[in-house]
């Protein structure tokens, strides 16, 4: 948080990566710490790939390589739904496509008019293959969404809501589901932290990150699914209470063999292994 207060004081523009789209990094990063810091983002920038649109349109993760337009044109209901929910933050935002060689001009446009029809820029980028030039009229297109100051932020929800309405405002409104179950117990677990002071932290919403829903193949923008919150955690330091959803664990371990084991030096000096 200080990182990012300091970092306007340093730059014209400061970016923040704030992790797995518009409901697991973004809902926090807009609810949570732009709430407590003060921040007051400008726009945002939701990323996607062919490959992931791909998946959320039930290619399996083998096939991925393999053109498919109509998994595509099927998928790309995910990353539309990544855009409404930063819309409901009233941020201007645009995709960013992050383009690779497998990528055919087809499934490119079907991606281009999906996002058309929701009035949404689709910028193409390269980084990976061309360096910084590749993400060139991305940050072009940034700027020019940060001069148009046509941001109008705001939160989800009040500080004094109680907290298991807290937690179903996040669900209703970023994962559009029909039910939040909560146990007995953590209902217990809720009131009795408002009773002992804590009523005014925020809520954490910890879910798989392949989904908008508790299942990770439940892919796509399921609406109306049955959310449920298996747990509570109060991180009173923080100032936020973690809603634990489904299987979700909070702290994964790496890999068996974790990618650091490949990363080295060539004989000639040079990082070998990053890709």
């Amino acid at each position: 948080m200080q990182a990012t207060r300091l970092g306007p004081k340093l730059a014209d523009v400061v970016v923040t990566e704030a992790g797995f789209g518009a409901d697991l990094g973004g809902e926090k990063f807009f609810d949570i710490k732009c709430r407590l810091a003060g921040l007051v983002p400008s726009c945002a920038v939701i990323v996607a790939t062919v490959r992931a649109l791909k998946m959320h349109g039930g290619v399996a993760k083998a096939a991925l390589g393999h053109p498919d337009v109509g998994a595509v044109e099927r998928g790309v209901a995910n990353i539309a739904r990544h855009v409404e929910n930063v819309a409901k933050f009233g941020l201007p935002g645009l995709v960013a496509m992050n383009r690779f060689t497998a990528d055919t001009d087809a499934e490119i446009a079907a991606v281009q008019g999906a996002m058309a029809r929701l009035g949404t820029r689709v910028v193409l980028c390269t980084p990976r293959a061309d360096g910084a030039t590749g993400a060139v009229e991305l940050a072009r297109a940034v700027r020019d969404m940060i001069e148009a100051r046509s941001a109008q932020f705001h939160l989800l929800y009040a500080d004094g809501l109680p907290l298991d309405d807290k937690t179903r405002t996040s669900a209703r409104e970023i994962y559009h589901v029909g039910e939040v179950v909560l146990p007995v117990a953590v209902e217990k677990k809720l009131k009795a932290w408002e009773q002992a002071g804590f009523g005014q932290v925020l809520v954490c919403v910890a879910n798989t990150k392949f989904s908008f829903g508790a299942d990770p193949t439940v892919l796509g923008a399921p609406e109306g699914h049955v959310l449920p919150v298996r747990d509570v955690r109060l991180s009173a330091g923080a100032g936020f209470v973690v809603a634990i959803c489904g299987d979700i664990m909070t702290m994964p371990g790496l890999p068996r063999t974790p990618a650091a084991e490949s990363i080295g030096l060539t004989a000639d000096g040079r990082i070998d292994g990053l890709f």
